[in-house]
């Protein structure tokens, strides 16, 4: 087991504060082991044993939980007087209108209230309006590369690298004994029990919600999902995946697909970064690339041998700048692209992904963007060979498996 060092810092920075810690990410990228790495260390701090609450309630015997008003019944008659009382409920999307139980949790006094959850539905719904400034969400995604060579150990990170790209980051998928079909077996099951149960089941309780969007089709969103897989790192629209499927499939409209994108994305399959111009400083709202969280993850759905490995790379890059807590976009400067624009505080960062940059029409075409950016900010190139690597003019040209570690 690896210790998520970075998203326990971030849960014991929250510790004792009066907000609600909600840990939301894909299924089994490891929301349930980092909640009982964050009670150990609050055991080791010398927090007692009958002071924290925990529940996984897609365990079978707290299926009588599944009721709001039992799962507050059952934490309040174990609440500690006098002392705070540390409360973890994983999975909490089990639970009906687990809101109003979180919410009279929340107000009591000496709670300290930890949830976690496969589908950011549970931010856009009750909870939220209910909770509005009362929580913070700590998104987790699957295993960071720094994290994978922790776990697998050894000192070759080229063929380290490799192996990530190839299989992913799931936490299981790092130690299994793997062969490509188990690996594929294996992702296929968590691939279908997300559409499922966090897509399919989340539709059938909008029935009565505000919110009347369903997902019906399952056929259609898992040509969606392979449609998007396949485009990672391209610029995309509702429109030029509605044409797709219209040629290809059947006949569906830009809503449909814009629904069934969104549905991917709260199940956390898929990660969105809009176009940002980068002189004006403004988002631009048409066209957006979204990345998937996890290359072994595409690679099920591709079930192809080869990649493109510029743009897996790429995915690599933009998911490690949202765990190391930017906000990143596409960056657009005249009619060139900058792969992410990287924004933090009041600092922002330029970065462009590629390969390999010893070809001269490669290099060009990479820094070419960066140096048409008038700004002081830092402005780097990652890339895997390391002929290239120095300092260009201000920009510097960076080993993107030294910047991932």
């Amino acid at each position: 087991m690896v210790k998520r060092e970075e998203y326990l810092k971030k849960l014991l920075s929250w510790k004792d504060e009066q907000v609600i810690k909600v840990v939301s990410g894909i299924r089994r990228c490891g929301k349930s082991t980092l909640l009982k790495q964050f009670i150990e260390l609050l055991q080791s701090q010398g927090i007692d044993s009958e002071q924290i609450i925990y529940l996984n309630l897609e365990e079978i015997e707290n299926d009588e939980l599944y009721d709001y008003k039992s799962l507050y019944n059952y934490i309040t008659e174990r609440l500690c007087k006098g002392r705070n009382t540390y409360i973890f409920l994983d999975e909490i999307q089990k639970v009906d209108e687990f809101e109003k139980a979180v919410d009279s949790l929340y107000v009591k006094e000496n709670t300290d209230i930890y949830i976690t959850g496969s589908n950011a539905y549970l931010l856009s719904g009750e909870l939220a309006t209910l909770l509005s400034g009362r929580y913070v969400e700590i998104s987790i995604l699957p295993l960071s590369f720094k994290e994978f060579c922790s776990l697998k150990g050894g000192d070759n990170t080229d063929m380290l690298l490799a192996e990530y790209m190839r299989d992913g980051g799931f936490p299981y998928v790092s130690v299994m004994e793997k062969t490509t079909e188990k690996v594929s077996t294996y992702l296929e099951g968590i691939f279908n029990t997300i559409v499922i149960k966090d897509i399919e089941e989340r539709s059938k309780r909008r029935e009565t919600d505000a919110d009347k969007r369903k997902i019906n089709d399952i056929a259609l969103l898992k040509s969606i999902a392979k449609y998007l897989a396949s485009s990672v790192g391209n610029l995309i629209s509702t429109k030029s995946i509605a044409d797709y499927i219209s040629s290809s499939y059947r006949k569906v409209s830009q809503n449909t697909v814009s629904d069934y994108i969104s549905a991917l994305e709260e199940a956390f399959i898929f990660y969105s970064a809009d176009r940002f111009n980068v002189p004006g400083k403004a988002i631009m709202k048409t066209y957006r690339k979204l990345y998937i969280a996890d290359l072994g993850l595409r690679r099920y759905l591709l079930a192809r041998k080869n990649y493109d490995l510029g743009f897996s790379l790429e995915n690599i890059v933009y998911l490690e700048l949202l765990r190391r807590g930017y906000h990143v976009s596409v960056g657009k400067v005249q009619d060139l692209e900058v792969d992410f624009v990287a924004r933090k505080d009041d600092r922002t960062e330029y970065y462009q992904v590629t390969a390999n940059m010893t070809d001269e029409s490669t290099f060009e075409r990479e820094i070419k963007p960066l140096r048409l950016i008038t700004d002081n900010y830092p402005k780097t190139i990652l890339t895997l060979d390391r002929f290239t690597l120095g300092d260009y003019e201000g920009i510097e040209v960076r080993s993107v498996v030294d910047w991932l570690l």
